[in-house]
């Protein structure tokens, strides 16, 4: 039975420490990470991670609730239930021989994927989808040898207008960094 996973998208600030204190909060509680992406926001000096956690509601309840205590975490929602767009990025370095780029070739057309890099005997290929699809491009690779894989993990946000996403939960006060902790 697959473990239930949690997303939980988090609005921080962009400064050094933050991502420790969030790491070092599950690490402590026990939580499994299954991802975790963290970028630039559309609010200047400010980051916004996805977490995707593994555990069942208390796990999600309570790692959502301790998030938002954390200096430095302006808001934290819960967004698993929700209507959501939901995308990972992986490249796939495989073998790729002169007898078999053409089957490869295929393979990434019908994924929608790209060939960002080509070498006498191996090709990189990038591609974005959710979760199922990225295991299904890289089962199919499987058989031609897959040298390495790199995955970014899910990120996502709700659908819908800002209107729709502006319910977040609150904004708590801006504390002083103490530093990165």
């Amino acid at each position: 039975m697959a473990v239930p996973r949690q997303i939980l998208v988090a609005l921080v600030e962009d400064k050094p420490g933050v991502l420790n204190r969030v790491a070092g909060l599950f690490r402590r509680r026990g939580f499994n990470i299954a991802s975790l992406a963290v970028g630039h926001s559309e609010t200047p000096n400010m980051s916004r991670m996805t977490i995707v956690v593994e555990g069942d509601e208390g796990v999600r309840q309570q790692a959502a609730r301790q998030l938002r205590k954390l200096i430095g975490v302006m808001e934290v929602r819960d967004i698993t239930d929700d209507a959501i767009v939901a995308r990972e990025l992986t490249l796939i370095k495989v073998k790729a021989l002169p007898d078999n780029r053409s089957d490869i070739i295929s393979i990434v057309e019908i994924f929608r994927g790209d060939i960002v890099d080509v070498e006498p005997d191996s090709m990189v290929i990038q591609a974005t989808g959710d979760e199922n699809k990225i295991e299904a491009l890289h089962k199919m690779l499987k058989p031609f040898g897959v040298l390495e894989i790199m995955r970014t993990g899910q990120v996502a946000m709700v659908r819908g207008s800002a209107e729709s996403t502006k319910n977040l939960s609150q904004v708590r006060p801006k504390f002083k960094d103490i530093g990165g902790v």
